[in-house]
């Protein structure tokens, strides 16, 4: 793909993408929340502050996607 038209097609592509993406955070928006943690994440509550980083669902999700890129490669 050269020239214009392969830019055409690329911006388009990415705007498909947003638009996805948009729409995506739309309806995740009107989901319940879950307030399950799993083992390994880490919180800190003080007096004006709280910190959340969800360091077991990071592993879980890293290990799903280790698995699912070596099935398919």
């Amino acid at each position: 793909m050269e020239g214009p038209s392969a830019f055409g097609k690329i911006l388009i592509i990415i705007g498909i993408m947003i638009l996805a993406a948009g729409l995506i955070i739309l309806l995740l928006d009107k989901l319940p929340s879950f307030s399950f943690r799993l083992p390994g994440d880490i919180l800190i509550r003080r007096k004006n502050f709280v910190f959340y980083f969800p360091l077991g669902l990071c592993i879980l999700i890293s290990a799903i996607l280790t698995l699912l890129l070596r099935i398919f490669k």
